[in-house]
Parts: C-alpha cells; structure tokens; sequence
C-alpha cells in the first residue's frame, strides 16, 4: 500500500468547490444544488460552484475537456479546501488519460463522493498518492429536504472536521423511500424512516487492514488498468447501486460483476469484506445477494459485515481511503483504528 499524501482538515469558513465529473443532474435538479449549497452554509461553509458543473450533454454533465478543466480548477484554486462531487453517473473512467496528476499531487485537498467517483478514488489513490473521501455528495445527500440526515452529518463533521477515529455505529433508522426528483410535489417533501436491525454478518471473525473499495460496477472499469489499487490484505468495501430511477440493481447482473472481481483474484488477497446496505433492496434481493457473495468468498475465512452504512443507503458516512480499521464479528464491531490527520 502507498503512503498517501492527507489534506488538510475542513474547518468553518472554508470553500467547497462543487464539480460534475460524471451525471449531469445539476440542470435537471437545480432545486437539490439549491437546497445543498443552503445546507452546506448553515454548516458554516463557503460554496463554490465550477463553471462547467450544472451543464447536462446527454448522459454526462459537459465534455471531457470541461470536466477535466472544472477537477483542475478546484484543486489549482489555493482557497478551495473540499472538492465535492454533486453527484455520481457512470463515465468518470472518461477522464482518467486527461488529468494532471501532478498538479492534484502538489495541490492536496479534501476530495469526496461516491458512486462513479470510485474511479476517481483510485485514480487519485494511485497516480497523485492523495487520501480520498467516500461519502456524501451535493445532490443526493445535501440536497435532501429539509436537510441532510443527522448521522451522514456527524459522520462528514466528525471525519472531515475532526479526523475522529473509532467504532462506526450502524444508523438507528434508515430510508429507501422514493420520491421523484422531477415531481414538485415532492421538492418539500420528508421521506419516510425505518428502524435499523444494525450490523449483519454472513462469515464471522476478526479482521484489520487498510480501507478501500468502492461501487460495482464503477471498480470494474478499471479492473487490470494502471488505475487499479492492489487490493492485498485490504479492508475491501462494497457499495451496490441502483440500476435507475427508484430500481434495485439486477442480482444476476451483480454475480457477472463480481465474477469480474474474482477473477481478478480480489476476493483471494482481502483480509475482510464489508458490504454497504444496497439501494431498495428486499429481503428477497438480500437473500439473492447473500448466496452471490458465499459462492465467491466460499474458500476464505476471513469475516464478512453486511449493512453498513456505506455509498447508495440513507444515511451513510464519511469513509476515508486508504486508513486502518477492524471489523469483529464477535463485538459487531466496525472500526477506524487511527486518524488520517
């Protein structure tokens, strides 16, 4: 595992700087950037928005060059201390040959969001050595109404503000409930919440190990590329899309993805697995995903956590790349054993 490069803390005052790297929802959605960015300031920040972020050209948020341009303006600007993504999609692989990594190297800052921004997890872990942030982004997680959930809060202030370490607690309540984005009905709308049965585990023990993973099918685009980030003896992470608007992600699709993992042999190396709550899964899809998961990792002991409060769930964390954290089966317990600061 490389020595990563950590940037400074957030604190009060700072600016965050909002890009697109991948969906261009920022045009479609101008209510959830609004409602963010207000949520954002009354957390005491500062918000800025680059110049290419709200733009839709089809499927993407602009062209290669101009999110390439935006990702490079943020981390050249020496007041901009967060680069957050205002939310994920499934073409950041396209940007990958055209960034300076040099210059995201020499320029260290906090770097966050999930999904497609897996991509640009690993790409930043291996070309520019940078500690990288899986958690919340300006749309889907700040632009909830009437504003973002208390536990994903916490989690972004306690991670990112005071680089806090130790247990992270399941959430007490959780939502899949799903309210169209393009329905003003549903612009005031709060969305419904269920108790938590917390932590589950489908292989018990103990493991340690550095942090990282990131979305299927985001990893497998980079599967066997120089972006790529050796997975041996990690605390390997899993976090389970939709498949679009409001729809789980298809488990026979799932086990072809991660088929792709394992014959990359990932499942062989990691010291651990923990699994992120999937988006509107059923306990049917639960069970469906369980046999997926115990067919792949059925030669290894190590422990598997499932439901952890990871990328597409309501609530989830602030999960730093590349740091040392256990998870116990026996305590049921999943921690971050030290700080990135």
């Amino acid at each position: 595992m490389k020595n990563l490069i950590s940037p400074k803390k957030l604190q009060k005052g700072d600016l965050i700087s909002i890009v697109s790297p991948s969906a261009g929802l920022g045009e479609l959605f101008p209510h959830r950037i609004r409602d963010g960015i207000k949520a954002l300031e009354r957390m005491g920040f500062r918000v800025n928005v680059e110049k290419n972020a709200l733009k839709r050209r089809g499927w993407v948020s602009g062209t290669v060059e101009e999110r390439v341009e935006d990702l490079h303006s943020a981390f050249s600007n020496p007041e901009v201390k967060c680069v957050m993504c205002s939310i994920g999609g499934d073409h950041s692989n396209q940007l990958l040959k055209y960034l300076d990594f040099e210059l995201i190297r020499e320029n260290p800052k906090i770097f966050i969001g999930y999904s497609d921004i897996s991509v640009l997890h690993y790409a930043f872990y291996s070309k520019a050595h940078l500690r990288t942030f899986y958690g919340p982004c300006l749309i889907s997680e700040f632009g909830e109404y009437p504003d973002i959930f208390e536990y994903t809060k916490k989690s972004f202030v306690e991670t990112l503000m005071k680089g806090s370490f130790g247990e992270i607690e399941a959430s007490k309540e959780w939502t899949d409930d799903f309210l169209d984005w393009f329905d003003e009905e549903n612009y005031t709308k709060k969305r419904s919440m269920n108790p938590s049965k917390g932590y589950e585990w489908w292989k018990e023990g103990k493991a340690e190990g550095k942090i990282i993973g990131g979305c299927v099918p985001s990893i497998n685009h980079i599967l066997g590329t120089e972006y790529w980030i050796d997975p041996r003896e990690t605390l390997f992470f899993m976090d389970i899309p939709e498949s679009g608007p409001g729809k789980p992600m298809d488990t026979g699709a799932l086990d072809s993805f991660f088929a792709d993992l394992d014959n990359a042999k990932v499942f062989e190396n990691i010291s651990g697995l923990v699994i992120g709550r999937p988006y509107r899964f059923s306990e049917e899809l639960d069970s469906e995903l369980k046999e997926i998961v115990l067919k792949y990792t059925k030669p290894y002991s190590y422990p598997i956590l499932y439901n952890a409060n990871i990328g597409h769930c309501s609530p989830n964390i602030t999960l730093p790349f590349g740091i040392s954290a256990e998870i116990d089966s026996s305590k049921s317990l999943f921690r971050i054993i030290e700080s990135w600061i």
